[in-house]
């Protein structure tokens, strides 16, 4: 399917041009939130994206927790942008493809530990339904501390960020994953 906004394949501007050619360079293309969304935008918009990934690497969370919780958000709210680029840097980093492909089993499958399952109750429900019930906050709070539950619940809040973006302009998969397999 096409985006709702054509993609703007000759940006305007220095810092956009900059911004292409680090995509390109980071991933073999210019991604398609950029062409269509940030692109249109002053570059303090496509700076805050940039933000919030360095932001990111602050995080206490082991960094294959942070994927998994964006994978769920970004499933359950069927963005095929996000999952597909979590899945591209899950890859990347060598981080268990296993749990990624049981991500819909969480609750069942062995591959996820009592914290994880914790943590994706709270992200599910969190997302789902807007609002998280006491005894799910209550079980995810003996694994985490009040640290990790802020950026649990950042993580969430800045994923829905992508999602909604990308959901809002009809940006679909730009099929990282398959240019992540062949690098690793």
């Amino acid at each position: 399917m096409d985006t709702f906004l054509s993609p703007i394949e000759k940006p305007r501007g220095l810092i956009m041009k900059l911004a292409y050619a680090m995509t390109r360079r980071q991933f073999g293309k210019v991604l398609t939130p950029l062409k269509v969304h940030s692109a249109r935008l002053p570059p303090a918009f496509g700076m805050f994206y940039g933000k919030i990934a360095k932001l990111a690497k602050r995080l206490l969370l082991p960094a294959e927790t942070g994927m998994l919780i964006r994978a769920q958000v970004a499933r359950i709210n069927i963005c095929l942008f996000c999952i597909d680029i979590g899945r591209s840097f899950a890859i990347k980093a060598s981080m268990n493809r296993a749990k990624f492909d049981a991500l819909e089993q969480y609750g069942t499958s062995p591959l996820f530990s009592d914290a994880e399952r914790a943590a994706l109750d709270y992200v599910t429900e969190l997302t789902k339904d807007k609002k998280v019930d006491p005894g799910t906050f209550a079980r995810m709070s003996r694994f985490y501390s009040e640290r990790e539950i802020c950026e649990i619940v950042w993580l969430v809040a800045t994923e829905h960020v992508y999602n909604m973006t990308n959901l809002g302009l009809n940006i679909h998969s730009d099929m990282l994953c398959d240019v992540a397999r062949k690098g690793a």
